[in-house]
């Protein structure tokens, strides 16, 4: 069973930046496929960005391109999303989740994903 935690969350004035971690335990982190999820209310869960199992690949969502940065530590056993020019739009729930020898292939699927947080709350101000 492996346990994802979220941090980082807050609230930021449209055009700042946020960096939120996740931290993983509880099985082999290079195993696993992560990705970051949001849900902002009365919408649907969104794929926000995506790495892969060694952290050589990225993938991201259009909305987010060129604005946000997964990386991932796996010796701490760490995931991270930069938010750089930030919107109010970007303001949601954010999700990390792991997947279990997920590819780049897949990793935008929410339904992939075997391993949830309980998200960080990001409020972008106009």
């Amino acid at each position: 069973q492996v346990q994802v935690v979220e941090s980082g969350g807050g609230l930021v004035q449209a055009g700042g930046s946020l960096r939120l971690s996740c931290a993983a335990s509880g099985g082999t982190f290079r195993l696993y496929a992560m990705g970051w999820f949001r849900q902002a209310p009365g919408k649907e869960r969104e794929f926000v960005a995506a790495i892969s199992k060694s952290g050589g690949s990225t993938d991201y969502a259009d909305s987010v391109k060129g604005r946000f940065t997964i990386s991932r530590d796996n010796a701490k056993n760490t995931v991270h999303l930069q938010m750089n020019s930030l919107k109010p739009e970007d303001t949601a729930d954010y999700y990390c989740a792991a997947d279990f020898m997920g590819t780049i292939a897949t990793i935008k699927s929410l339904h992939k994903y075997d391993y949830w947080g309980q998200g960080t709350q990001v409020t972008v101000s106009s």
